[in-house]
């Protein structure tokens, strides 16, 4: 039997109000607002197998495509005074378009992952809590051209059904390699069988815990990297 008190909590974290977006977007030194597919409003995606998990339901466009370099930051900050109140990873993924990101709505199997942030243990929780900025490193050898930059969090709060907070910016990534990542679909990554979306982590406590979706890539090495 679950204890009262994790009952007590999950309840208060369904409180709507909690609801937050990815409002600006994070690129090298820039910051950009109108770079951002803004949601129509803050509510969670709750099929994550429809077209609806990609960038969100009712986006209005962007009106700006900022220049990054590869290897340099990217990511997002939540809308003003907004953390991250629902327990549940987050991940951050690229999707390159197939001629100007403007004009692309995320179709096809072109996404991969560059950065997540999951559970930690001792005790049981999450490190995305009570955060609202979060950034990566582009690949450095991934190739040059325009992007959609995928923000996702899984809130895991109301045990088998996870809701899902996304949102999507538009980057052009300069000074690219040939690297070649493995692509998912998105929809399509994740199944509704996916045993970390499921998961009750209020009781019994989990004692791991695996990032939903594919792995992290990662920029390869230069043969010199292996000398010292």
């Amino acid at each position: 039997m679950k204890p009262a008190f994790i009952l007590s909590l999950a309840l208060l974290a369904s409180n709507g109000s909690a609801h937050y977006i990815f409002q600006t977007l994070i690129a090298g030194s820039k910051t950009s607002k109108l770079a951002v597919r803004v949601p129509g409003e803050n509510s969670p995606v709750k099929n994550y197998t429809s077209v609806d998990i990609t960038c969100n339901v009712n986006i209005s466009n962007a009106t700006e495509t900022v220049s990054v370099s590869a290897g340099s930051v990217v990511g997002f900050e939540l809308g003003e005074g907004k953390r991250i109140y629902h327990p549940g990873p987050i991940t951050m993924y690229l999707g390159k378009a197939p001629g100007k990101a403007a004009h692309w709505n995320g179709t096809g199997k072109a996404w991969f992952k560059i950065a997540e942030w999951g559970a930690t243990f001792s005790p049981f929780g999450f490190e995305t809590l009570n955060k609202n900025v979060f950034t990566a490193n582009i690949p450095s050898d991934i190739p040059s051209g325009e992007y959609l930059v995928r923000m996702e969090q899984i809130a895991l709060h109301i045990p088998g059904s996870p809701e899902f907070f996304v949102g999507c910016a538009q980057i052009k990534i300069t000074g690219g390699g040939s690297g070649s990542p493995t692509k998912v679909s998105i929809p399509g990554y994740l199944t509704y069988q996916d045993p970390e979306l499921l998961v009750d982590i209020y009781w019994p406590i989990p004692t791991e815990y695996t990032v939903p979706g594919p792995p992290v890539y990662r920029a390869r090495k230069s043969p010199r990297d292996f000398f010292w």
